[in-house]
C-alpha cells in the first residue's frame, strides 16, 4: 500500500451511511496528479514517489513526456511521498490508482494548513471573554495584565497575546474513508480537515 497521496480540498457535505445515518464528510479531489519521478534506495538513498499536479489549463489532458522538461510550466505543485519499501508497478507518467492507495473503511491522517486570519486580538485568537460592556468599564477587548514580572520589563514566555492567527500546519488523525469515486477521482472522508476549499491536503495511510 502506498504511504499516502496529495489532493485538493473541495469542501464539506453529508452522505447517508449503510445504516441510513447522516455522516458529515469532506470531499477531496485527487485528480490530475501524475508520477514525475521514482526515487530508489540504491540511487537516491531512500525510496519515494515524486508526484505533481497539473496547472488548471492542463487539467484532464493526457500526460506528455515533454512536461518533465519544463515542470514549472505544466505543474502547479510538485510533492514527494516517502515509501517504506521500493515502489513497484508504477512508472513515470502514470496517474495514481486510488484503489491501490486508499480503501473504504480504513483510516487516514489528514495534513493541511489552517485558514489564515491575519493579526487578531486575544478575544478571537484565544477566546478571552473581554471586559464588561456596562457600568463604565473601559477594559473591553484588551488582553489584561502582562504578569507579575511586568514591572521589570519582562513578559513570561508563552503568554497569550494578540498576534498572527491561522496559516499553521495541522493534522487531524484517524479519519475514516467513507466513499471512493474512481471516475471523478474524489474521496470522501468522515469529519473535517484543516484548510479552505482549494488548499492542498495530504492523506497519510495508517499502518495496519
Amino acid at each position: 500500500m502506498n504511504a499516502g497521496i496529495w489532493g485538493k480540498k473541495i469542501g464539506m457535505t453529508q452522505v447517508f451511511s449503510e445504516k441510513n445515518k447522516v455522516v458529515p464528510v469532506t470531499a477531496i479531489d485527487l485528480s490530475n496528479w501524475f508520477v514525475t519521478a521514482i526515487k530508489t534506495q540504491e540511487r537516491d538513498g531512500y525510496d519515494a514517489l515524486q508526484i505533481a499536479c497539473t496547472r488548471k489549463r492542463y487539467n484532464n489532458q493526457q500526460f506528455s513526456a515533454d512536461w518533465l522538461k519544463n515542470q514549472k510550466k505544466y505543474f502547479g505543485h510538485v510533492k514527494e511521498v516517502r515509501q517504506a519499501k521500493p515502489v513497484e508497478g508504477v512508472a513515470v507518467g502514470n496517474a495514481l490508482d486510488l484503489s491501490t492507495i486508499l480503501e473504504i473503511g480504513k483510516s487516514v491522517d489528514a495534513f493541511g494548513t489552517t485558514i489564515g486570519r491575519g493579526f487578531q486580538g486575544v478575544v478571537k485568537r484565544h477566546s478571552f471573554a473581554g471586559g464588561r460592556d456596562s457600568h463604565g468599564s473601559m477594559f473591553h477587548r484588551r488582553p489584561g495584565t502582562m504578569s507579575f514580572m511586568r514591572t521589570r520589563g519582562r513578559v513570561i514566555k508563552g503568554k497569550r497575546l494578540p498576534g498572527q492567527m491561522g496559516s499553521e500546519r495541522r493534522v487531524v488523525k484517524n479519519l475514516e474513508i467513507i466513499r471512493l469515486e474512481p471516475e471523478a477521482r474524489v474521496v470522501l472522508i468522515k469529519g473535517s480537515v484543516p484548510g479552505k476549499a482549494g488548499s492542498l491536503i495530504f492523506l497519510k495511510n495508517i499502518a495496519g
